[in-house]
């Protein structure tokens, strides 16, 4: 699982077997360790959602995910969800849930667990 975190967006990435975990199990969990302590990230399914929707308590970020759109996800061709939520004043938080290609330029970071990119073409 990769996170990346930008003023208030935060976008998740998960490989093909993360993606079958989160439906099969309904958590993926993930951590950073760090000299002073651990951060964390978590997905679960959330049965009780209709929108993905975010914590962050005691360096644990979790994304909650309706469990709707991850029973069939890894079989079908939808690249992800996302949705956002109203914070204080004119503040809003991004959240984005999205399958990780492979790139089309060349990485040093392994990829075959990643699915196939559509805009792949050979």
């Amino acid at each position: 699982m990769k996170i990346r975190i930008s003023g208030n967006s935060v976008r998740f990435r998960l490989k093909k077997p993360e993606v079958e975990k989160l439906r099969d199990e309904g958590i993926v969990t993930e951590k950073t360790l760090f000299p002073q302590g651990r951060f964390s990230y978590e997905i679960k399914s959330d049965s009780n959602t209709e929108n993905l929707s975010a914590s962050f308590e005691n360096c644990l970020i979790t994304l909650s995910v309706p469990a709707t759109f991850i029973a069939d996800w890894p079989e079908n061709n939808v690249t992800g969800i996302d949705h956002h939520i109203q914070l204080d004043g004119d503040q809003k938080l991004y959240l984005l849930l999205e399958k990780d290609f492979k790139c089309l330029d060349n990485v040093l970071e392994d990829q075959s667990d990643n699915y196939e990119n559509p805009k792949q073409t050979c």
